[in-house]
């Protein structure tokens, strides 16, 4: 199979998860009256599925290497269809809480092993490249659950946004039982081996370098997210349609880097990349600051997300390397400690904004990023050289 048809199919799934797993954030006060609940509870949606999300990787990590990629991922992604399928039924908020707990560990065995596919299937030299493609699907699916479900649930409700998620990802999951018929099935999962290898794998000073940077990197960067519509309605710079125009900036900052990254990496090499990439997102984060302007926020955001792809690619195309036999396992690593970053840094966050205001808590993530970036491309272009010698 070319790298071009693999990416197609692994972008269908890519798409379908996160659209799924962003859509009801803008839906929660109409789930809310629909359902007779607190805006408040059902809020919590959104923790319910991120939350099985981060903890069901290491688990699906050494499944995926024993048994095989494709395999796990038919059975996720079937799962995943069956929770949104009844979730379009839900009669009451208990339900719909049950469902997407189901959801988000089903939605795990997505995206995590499509890269570690893609690390078995593509070649070093081109990885980079080709994961930036198949991340244009999951950007586009972040970006349309989050600004278009809100839009849609207003003509056709939450249960008919619940049933378009169902339908996309019927297809999704059709494009890979289709595409990955001639897939060997893989070995038996023996929890033993598994524990090897997360041994070998964290014996490994890259690898450990690459969970600690994404790590920080996601605790500096998404810890903003969640205070952007509140402080713009603060600062009377918009309200939450504005906020959500900003927010999409960071999407299209990832689109952009998408489109550039063949030219990075021919011109200037991961080191100036991730040189870049942190003084890219650090400047952002003192833009948002010290602006108060929805659009200065979005053009901001925009800068942040082209800054935290050039980071978070260079990161995902390396952890596919440092233990090319157990794969899954260590992009399952990577994601665990990304997903565990962001949910500190929302908390870390808001104790800023109490404490130190916004200008400070947002220039210590500066300097934060902007550290990450430095030593990144110092450590990795160091340890690649020593590698090809």
């Amino acid at each position: 199979m070319s790298s071009r048809n693999l990416i197609l199919i692994l972008a269908t799934s890519g798409f379908a998860s996160t659209f799924s797993g962003r859509a009801v954030e803008p839906m929660v006060g109409i789930i809310a009256r629909d359902l007779g609940s607190e805006p408040q509870t059902i809020a919590l949606l959104s923790a319910a599925f991120a939350l099985p999300y981060a903890f069901i990787q290491p688990v699906l990590g050494p499944i995926g290497d024993a048994l095989g990629k494709e395999r796990v991922m038919k059975v996720a992604l079937s799962i995943l269809f069956l929770a949104l399928a009844c979730s379009f039924f839900a009669p009451n908020a208990a339900t719909l809480f049950t469902l997407r707990i189901i959801a988000g560990a089903a939605a795990g065995g997505a995206v995590p092993l499509s890269i570690a596919l893609i690390g078995d299937r593509v070649e070093m030299e081109r990885r980079q490249i080709a994961l930036s493609r198949y991340l244009v699907a999951v950007i586009i699916g972040q970006l349309a659950g989050s600004s278009l479900a809100g839009l849609l649930a207003e003509w056709i409700g939450w249960r008919g946004v619940f049933g378009l998620s169902t339908i996309m990802m019927a297809l999704a999951l059709a494009a890979t039982v289709i595409g990955f018929r001639g897939a060997l099935p893989g070995g038996r999962f023996d929890p033993r081996a598994a524990i090897l290898r997360y041994k070998i794998i964290l014996s490994n000073p890259r690898a450990l370098f690459l969970f600690g940077s994404v790590f920080v990197e996601a605790i500096a960067l998404f810890g903003i997210f969640p205070y952007v519509a509140p402080l713009l309605e603060e600062r009377g710079g918009g309200g939450a349609a504005q906020a959500g125009f900003a927010i999409g900036g960071f999407a299209l900052g990832g689109l952009v880097y998408s489109a550039l990254v063949a030219w990075m990496l021919r011109r200037l090499g991961i080191g100036k990349i991730l040189l870049g990439g942190g003084l890219f997102a650090g400047s952002a984060l003192l833009v948002l600051g010290t602006g108060g302007d929805w659009k200065l926020d979005a053009a901001a955001l925009l800068l942040m997300g082209l800054g935290f792809y050039m980071l978070h690619n260079t990161f995902q195309a390396q952890v596919t390397e440092v233990a090319p036999g157990a794969r899954a396992s260590a992009v399952a690593l990577h994601a665990f400690s990304f997903f565990c970053g962001q949910a500190l840094g929302v908390v870390l966050m808001g104790f800023g904004l109490r404490t130190i205001g916004l200008t400070g808590a947002t220039g210590i993530a500066a300097l934060i990023i902007v550290c990450v970036g430095v030593t990144a491309s110092l450590v990795l272009t160091k340890t690649a050289g020593q590698r090809a010698r």
